[in-house]
């Protein structure tokens, strides 16, 4: 669903946990999402942004508000990660971390599922919890990287399997909702969601503008492709796929100091001592491309977080921000969970955003030959 509220008609005040915020928001764009969930204690957040993502694309899609399961398509990412990690011998990545595409490959294969079919949480578990799964997992996989003759003549796989299943729940492969009973792959069917719809667009310069290249950032795992455009037009494409009622799953950096969960705010600071960040407007400065790519180079831009930009914003002096609905829980955090990123923050530290092809104009489309 498509939402525009006008300058004027509404304003968003953030509160500091001691006073209130000098700054004042009004809606431009706002579309649809559900709530935040938390991802809890886990390196998840490429699922939890991705299906947040997804659940958009079914309410613009089919005009339902369907609460679908994080967990499902992270229960059948680790093994294919397993797999790469043990057939590279060990020269891949194994980590709690992916990508968007990553989601979408998994629906390709193994559709999708509601909450109520499956939640990830087994054993009496209430919230998500990775670190010692993962931790064992790795170990697991180690071993029969050191020791394959003595490991690949066992079953293996059956048995990382079985420890993903242990924890996580066994993954249905039916289920009934709303009276009606589905397998996986007919739901995805059912809520219009076609993987192969979806494109990735990134800005960097190690590629030439209009190709698709393999972007080099470690939780890549899976290889995939990303559309290369001049930064200034991969701003545009975003805002205006905003505009016309579509959201996106974007990743980014969040280590630096001016991006403040606390605050539920990220800027990109031009001068001005830290004491400043967030209790007061500052002026921000506009990255060029070289600057990006350097920061990217240097390693100070990484690959370490994806959100859901869903809307556009701009403050009382007409900086504009977009609202990201992130994924660590609303307790105790700045607006309400959400980070009004600023666009200069979002053109220096975004890696690349995901969206339906349909965002893109015909144009565009043509330059990248996207049907």
């Amino acid at each position: 669903m498509k939402k525009y509220i006008l300058a004027g008609f509404t304003l968003i005040s953030i509160l500091s946990s001691a006073q209130e915020s000098p700054f004042k928001f009004q809606e431009l764009v706002n579309n649809s999402a559900l709530p935040i969930i938390s991802q809890g204690r886990t390196g998840t957040c490429w699922s939890f942004s991705t299906t947040s993502f997804l659940e958009s694309e079914v309410k613009r899609l089919t005009g339902k508000d369907v609460d679908l399961s994080e967990m499902y398509n992270v229960r059948y990412t680790y093994p294919v990660k397993a797999y790469n990690y043990v057939y590279r011998q060990g020269k891949a990545q194994f980590s709690e971390g992916g990508l968007s595409h990553d989601v979408l490959n998994s629906v390709r294969l193994n559709g999708l599922a509601p909450i109520e079919a499956y939640s990830g949480l087994n054993n009496g578990d209430i919230k998500y919890d990775h670190q010692l799964l993962v931790k064992e997992l790795k170990t697991d996989l180690d071993s029969i990287v050191k020791n394959p003759k003595q490991y690949l003549t066992k079953d293996w796989k059956a048995n990382f399997n079985k420890k993903l299943d242990n924890k996580l729940g066994v993954p249905p492969t039916q289920f009934t909702y709303e009276g009606k009973q589905y397998t996986p792959q007919e739901f995805a069917k059912a809520l219009k969601i076609n993987p192969d719809d979806y494109v990735t667009i990134t800005s960097f310069e190690q590629a030439p503008y209009y190709s698709q290249f393999i972007l080099q950032v470690p939780d890549n795992f899976s290889n995939g492709n990303y559309y290369n455009l001049p930064l200034d037009e991969y701003m545009k494409t975003l805002d205006d796929a905003l505009y016309k009622g579509y959201t996106a799953a974007f990743d980014t950096d969040v280590s630096e100091k001016t991006f403040s969960s606390k605050y539920g705010m990220a800027i990109w600071p031009a001068e001005g001592k830290e004491s400043d960040y967030f209790v007061q407007i500052v002026p921000e400065k506009w990255v060029s491309a070289d600057e990006r790519q350097a920061a990217f180079e240097n390693y100070s831009t990484e690959d370490d977080h994806l959100m859901h930009i869903t809307g556009i914003l701009k403050d009382q002096l007409g900086n504009q921000y977009y609202d990201v609905k992130n994924s660590w829980g609303t307790d105790n955090l700045g607006n309400n969970g959400h980070i009004f990123m600023s666009k200069p923050y979002f053109r220096m530290k975004s890696i690349a955003f995901t969206v339906h092809k349909d965002a893109l104009s015909k144009d565009l489309k043509k330059k990248l030959g996207i049907k």
